[in-house]
């Protein structure tokens, strides 16, 4: 049905071993030489591959479910990207234009969005304690707020002041606990941090549930389309089935229980283990917010199809619409009185904290079975802590300077400062895309992204298909090769049959913005004319 669905064809075949040449030279290595000497020549064919002509790891050989995995978001495109900017580098001028416009994936500070001064003023003092000392610390409260002092002593008796060190492998207790009562007051239910676990990022907490999930690859879990190519490549990687179900774009993106019903009982009805459902709330690449009321429906979707629902919930503060305010999965399940199974994700790389490089989030576990989260702990110690330093961003996430508080008044300025920039930036470019040929787009209510639709002239779409590529890939490749710009095609992400779409970030500069908009439009403008038909 979709060529998104290619996940679903990964190779089944489990690879058993070293191929037959290579067992067979290191049988006769161990045969015809001593120890001391096979060493030597194992160090030596390990290095230049000549041992019986053939390397044992290829892309024959390895993992297939890897082989299979296929990421848009770092792409073609992006990779293309990185060249060219190495190219500006090296040869200034080469290029039509000045420099690369990264709107490809949702990375605020690449695109100069300021971090918040506290958050690094308590990393800072973490990482180097001595300002801390009392030898320091007058000189230090010169420097730092005395609440941002407070705050790093209070965080490192957390870790024993040695950020460097292990922590508990759910991450610490005591920032579970701040995290808890972010949920209590967000939502007006409880929220216990024994069910939250911090991770490196919400990417690795959706990639460890996915993984408890899937038991085997007649395991099916539904995904929206469009979705975030994460799912489907994480997918890929355990070897299960991605269930699609399609977002409505002319209802601005809410989801139809009628097509999830459709979807289910199909995949089911193929013998596909349905197991979870995925919803990405607010929504990537779409931008649009779910209703309440379509909250409602799809839990009690779950409910009656005995499904576990995985809430994407990383852009919830990135809100711009007044009629779809965010509402959380949890809170709509403690108001229902719901026992369905809820797994919701939020982390630090969106919002206005926008702090992806530190890699931090975390999880909630709602209704789950006892014995199961013991078995999600065990998962966790494998990887024995998340990054020490996310953690502590987290915290500050969910618990920042409060009224009163030295750093509350610069603190909300800055918050408030990035989320009225970005909501004029979201109209800005919804409005210009709007206002060219061949183009629409839902205006973003949420999240960090533009999802416009493309109706592409039939003589490119006819050119692409010769070319064996994706219509909507050579319009963005074409795209970053005329003006710099890099955005993601929509059959990255999955799209309804026929339609083309890209997803663009507006994150770039507000300063810049203008001229970033006007290099898409001369782009896009000179494209159509060199594609309509000739009167």
């Amino acid at each position: 049905m979709l060529s998104l669905l290619a996940v679903n064809r990964a190779a089944r075949t489990i690879v058993t071993g070293y191929p037959a040449r290579a067992c067979t030279t290191l049988r006769s290595l161990s045969t015809t030489v001593g120890p001391k000497q096979g060493a030597h020549a194992n160090v030596a064919s390990a290095v230049t591959g000549t041992a019986g002509g053939a390397k044992v790891l290829t892309i024959d050989s390895m993992n297939p479910n890897i082989r299979e995995m296929e990421y848009a978001v770092r792409g073609a495109i992006p990779i293309r990207a990185e060249k060219l900017r190495e190219q500006l580098k090296t040869h200034p001028g080469s290029l039509p234009f000045k420099q690369i416009t990264a709107c490809n994936i949702g990375n605020p500070q690449q695109l100069e969005q300021k971090p918040l001064t506290f958050l690094r003023q308590v990393s800072a003092l973490m990482e180097y304690t001595d300002l801390l000392s009392p030898q320091m610390i007058d000189t230090t409260r010169k420097l730092f707020p005395e609440d941002a002092i407070e705050r790093a002593r209070r965080n490192l008796s957390y870790v024993g002041n040695a950020v460097g060190a292990y922590t508990q492998s759910l991450g610490i207790y005591e920032v579970r606990q701040d995290v808890a009562r972010f949920i209590e007051e967000r939502d007006g239910f409880p929220s216990s941090p024994d069910n939250i676990c911090l991770t490196s990022g919400a990417s690795g907490a959706v990639e460890r549930v996915i993984d408890m999930l899937v038991s085997s690859p007649d395991v099916g879990i539904m995904i929206p389309i469009p979705q975030y190519p994460l799912y489907t490549a994480t997918l890929a990687h355990v070897n299960a089935q991605a269930v699609p179900y399609y977002l409505q774009e002319d209802k601005d993106w809410q989801l139809s229980i009628g097509d999830l019903e459709h979807s289910l009982a199909e995949a089911r009805a193929k013998g596909t283990d349905v197991r979870a459902l995925v919803v990405i709330n607010p929504g990537n690449p779409t931008g649009g917010c779910l209703l309440e009321s379509n909250i409602a429906e799809i839990v009690r979707f779950c409910e009656r199809h005995r499904l576990v629902i995985m809430a994407d919930e990383v852009y919830q503060a990135n809100i711009y619409t007044e009629t779809n305010p965010f509402v959380s999965f949890k809170k709509v399940v403690a108001q229902l009185g719901s026992d369905v199974e809820l797994f919701s994700f939020h982390s630090i790389s969106k919002g206005m904290v926008g702090e992806c490089g530190r890699r931090g989030g975390y999880y909630e576990a709602v209704n789950i079975d006892e014995k199961v989260m013991d078995q999600l702990l065990k998962l966790a110690s494998v990887s024995l802590c998340p990054n020490v330093q996310g953690q502590m961003a987290v915290d500050i996430l969910v618990n920042p300077p409060r009224p009163g508080d030295a750093s509350y008044a610069q603190y909300k300025a800055e918050v408030d400062d990035i989320y009225q920039s970005m909501k004029r930036r979201a109209k800005k470019l919804a409005k210009a895309f709007n206002s060219l040929p061949n183009m629409s787009c839902n205006d973003a209510q949420g999240a960090m992204y533009c999802f416009p639709r493309v109706e592409l002239p039939q003589a490119f779409v006819d050119e692409a298909k010769a070319k064996g590529q994706q219509p909507d890939l050579l319009y963005c490749m074409q795209m970053l090769e005329e003006t710099g710009i890099s955005v993601v095609p929509g059959s990255g992400f999955g799209q309804y049959p026929g339609t083309f779409h890209f997803r663009s970030t507006f994150l770039p500069p507000e300063n810049l913005f203008d001229d970033f908009i006007d290099g898409f439009k001369r782009f896009h403008l000179g494209f159509i004319a060199r594609y309509s038909p000739k009167i």
